[in-house]
């Protein structure tokens, strides 16, 4: 039986192999496809009946072109016209009957303007909040050349990602993802690695949206109790007056701590000061809103699968797009207030240039990744030929988006009676828990992270259990586990250390570090050597990229 499967021609009787005919189709995917036969070749669907002769002898000559090479070597692969195209996908099964594949991937594939749309929607999320906190670090101008820089940046590692398994010959890698890629040129090493670093992001992601959710349920049950009881926010001290009001809300203090009730005073004296002394008590945005949060999400992350969590990821969309009403709105109101003071600091504005911009490009690192799952989108785009232009579109729309909120809230920031220096990591937390507009902006998304918290909890539990247990659930106790671990770095990162645009910049340097700079570089140096193309323009290029990971990562912890 072994005699059946042998090749007639081993690759050390050729002399000469494919590969060194200098051939430029050694990537083709048709040498892989499995058996094919036209459609005027098929019976009925009926398995009663067989085949055409005419089937069974183009099924005899593929087979022959096989016998003849091994699958190592294509000197002598089925040539082009022997084997029909991809969209006539027939299966020949050796009872002797022929099948159409019917729900073939071509009738789900999306359009260009989905699959840019879906890149943009996955891109978008809590680091927006933090882009006018990071200009504001890096200084205006030098904030804005930093923010197209590090996109641009982002788009060619990203590209480098998306075409690293096409790069790869004689494996099929169509099902591969970036893991995959890193394991084939990095071994064992590779795959864990790389998982680890996408695990940072997913944790980081996790530990930010905590601190949110928190932020959001205090602002949003302030409101409310703040409506019910007839209280009214006084901002005089700490902020503008009117009725588009901005507030700076530690001027002069931790932004760690909790200072809600040094703002309130009482319109009607009627009520009691024991009782808002009372709500301020179990309400507090570090040491009791975090742990309330707990009842709610913790149970959720415990569910074997995350399906209905996910069909509330819209309301993604409809946040970030509520939130750029939200900022013209303001911003119409307000209007700008600027002036360029290229190095020296004033009282109310920053110079353009500061030397804390490292904490931007940190925000910025996790603001365009997307290159652990962009493999996975790309599949689904019905033109793959439009794969790098589509990429591009996308990354533009989420660049303008960054700067378009980036710069409306830097610039209609109220300079003076504030000082530019007040606008927080959440660019929210600069409006009152009164402001109409902000409450709906945090309340949808509040009720988008609740939706979306599970489903990052999800990616993570399949990661750590299917690579340790081989079960992406293996015990309710062992998921329980690591759901109470996760839950105890959003607590505590919430009480203690609530400062969003800090846990941003250290998870997406630390993430980028990895599955930005390092792998894509080392694997796109690799797979040019071996072609033999490997220039040293290109070795010095990729060979920055990975030293500007490192310096990005490591100036993080000196700012």
């Amino acid at each position: 039986m072994e005699d059946d499967f042998r090749p007639l021609l081993s690759p050390e009787q050729i002399g000469e192999s494919y590969s060194n005919r200098g051939s430029t189709d050694s990537l083709d995917f048709k040498a892989k496809r499995p058996f094919h036969v036209e459609p005027r070749n098929i019976v009925d669907d009926d398995p009663q009946e067989r085949v055409s002769a005419e089937a069974a002898i183009l099924n005899s000559r593929v087979h022959y072109y096989s016998r003849l090479t091994g699958s190592s070597d294509r000197l002598l692969s089925p040539p082009n016209h022997v084997i029909p195209g991809p969209e006539e996908l027939y299966i020949y099964s050796p009872l002797g009957t022929a099948f159409k594949v019917t729900g073939s991937d071509h009738s789900s594939k999306n359009p260009s303007i989905i699959t840019i749309f879906a890149i943009w929607n996955t891109m978008m999320g809590t680091s927006i909040l933090s882009i006018p906190w990071g200009i504001k670090q890096a200084g205006f101008t030098l904030g804005i050349l930093i923010l197209i820089f590090t996109g641009l940046l982002m788009l060619y590692c990203c590209y480098v990602v998306l075409k690293s398994p096409k790069a790869i010959p004689y494996v099929d890698t169509s099902d591969w993802e970036f893991p995959d890629v890193c394991r084939y040129y990095f071994g064992k090493f590779g795959q864990w690695s790389s998982l680890v670093f996408s695990m940072v992001s997913i944790i980081g992601a996790m530990v930010v949206y905590w601190v949110l959710m928190s932020n959001f349920l205090f602002n949003t049950g302030q409101f409310i109790y703040n409506s019910a009881h007839n209280i009214n926010m006084s901002d005089s001290e700490f902020g503008t007056n009117g009725s588009d009001k901005v507030i700076c809300p530690f001027p002069n203090t931790d932004p760690g701590q909790n200072y809600t009730i040094s703002t309130l005073y009482l319109a009607n004296s009627g009520n009691d000061t024991s009782d808002v002394s009372s709500f301020e008590h179990w309400w507090s945005k570090t040491n009791t809103v975090p742990l309330y949060l707990i009842t709610l999400l913790l149970p959720l992350l415990c569910f074997r699968s995350a399906s209905f969590f996910a069909r509330f990821t819209f309301l993604g969309t409809i946040s970030v797009v509520y939130l750029i009403v939200l900022v013209t709105i303001k911003a119409v109101h307000l209007g700008f207030h600027l002036e360029f003071h290229w190095f020296d600091t004033t009282h109310f504005y920053v110079p353009e240039f500061r030397l804390l911009f490292p904490q931007f490009t940190g925000v910025l690192t996790l603001a365009f990744f997307i290159h652990n799952c962009i493999i996975t989108l790309m599949k689904s785009n019905k033109h793959q030929e439009n794969n790098v232009r589509d990429l591009s579109v996308a990354y533009l729309l989420v660049g303008l988006t960054y700067l378009y909120v980036g710069v409306l809230i830097f610039a209609a920031f109220p300079s003076p009676p504030l000082f530019k220096d007040c606008i927080e990591p959440n660019f929210l937390d600069n409006f009152p828990s009164s402001d109409v507009m902000v409450f709906v902006a945090r309340t949808f998304l509040l009720f988008q992270m609740i939706t979306v918290y599970p489903l990052l909890g999800y990616l993570l539990r399949v990661q750590v259990m299917g690579q340790i247990f081989g079960n992406h659930y293996p015990s309710f106790f062992h998921v329980l586990a690591l759901n109470i671990l996760i839950v105890g770095a959003g607590v505590l990162m919430a009480k203690f250390y609530p400062n969003i645009g800090s846990i941003i910049r250290f998870s997406g340097a630390t993430c980028g570090l990895a599955l930005v700079f390092v792998f894509p570089a080392l694997v796109h140096m690799i797979s040019l050597k071996r072609q033999g193309s490997l220039r040293w323009p290109s070795a010095l290029f990729h060979s920055f990229l990975i030293l500007l990971g490192l310096a990005n990562l490591l100036a993080q912890f000196f700012m």
